[in-house]
């Protein structure tokens, strides 16, 4: 028998937060400074998701370090400004969090970036554990971060439901043994996300009311 859904796992950057012109617009500064006319916007789309480290990587590992302060400067300068909420974001997590379900954050990005970003919501309180790529040694895909999630919360993988925007999202709550989501408003598409077959698939953030309801979307 199917558990219901007691513990929701949210990435953030894009799925909870809209930092996706804030991130490509990043990437855009550090690679047109020091490769003028290289990359396109498309060209940049692929790295929405992963570590910067790691997408860094494969423009110059000679340089990551470099790259990435560059792109940690330019971002938390433009941060505020850039990003906004998801439609409904807030609301929704209220009403998960008065229904009395245990949820994370699990983010590849740093803990104090995910802090600053959750200022702009209306979510006080909603967030029982958060984990930042400084908390683990592998990001998602790899369990790591999710399985540290659960250990927090004091939940079980077969009552959690991992959210995300991108296929490391997708892939690493398979790989910890939990139910997965997409959201349709992922920046890389609905259509890409479902080629990673997540149970299920959100059309508005406020579909979850239904899910740990165990209705139908």
């Amino acid at each position: 028998m199917v558990k219901p859904i007691t513990t929701l796992l949210f990435d953030f950057d894009g799925t909870l937060l809209d930092t996706n012109e804030l991130i490509i617009r990043s990437y855009q500064h550090v690679l047109d400074k020091h490769y003028p006319g290289k990359y396109k916007r498309s060209d940049i789309l692929p790295f929405l998701g992963p570590p910067l480290m790691e997408a860094f990587s494969k423009v110059d590992p000679q340089r990551v370090e470099e790259f990435t302060e560059e792109y940690r400067t330019w971002n938390k300068e433009m941060h505020d400004e850039l990003a906004s909420e998801f439609d409904g974001v807030s609301k929704t997590m209220q009403l998960l969090k008065a229904a009395g379900l245990k949820m994370a954050i699990v983010s590849t990005k740093r803990k104090d970036m995910v802090l600053r970003g959750i200022e702009l919501l209306d979510v006080d309180g909603v967030f029982d554990v958060i984990i930042g790529i400084d908390d683990v040694t592998k990001a998602k895909p790899d369990p790591e971060p999710i399985l540290l999630a659960l250990e927090r919360l004091g939940a079980s993988a077969d009552e959690a439901l991992m959210i995300g925007d991108n296929y490391h999202d997708i892939e690493g709550g398979k790989n910890a043994g939990v139910r997965t989501a997409g959201v349709a408003w992922s920046a890389k598409g609905e259509a890409f996300l479902q080629t990673f077959h997540p149970d299920f698939m959100l059309q508005h953030i406020s579909d979850l009311l239904h899910i740990v309801k165990g209705e139908e979307i």
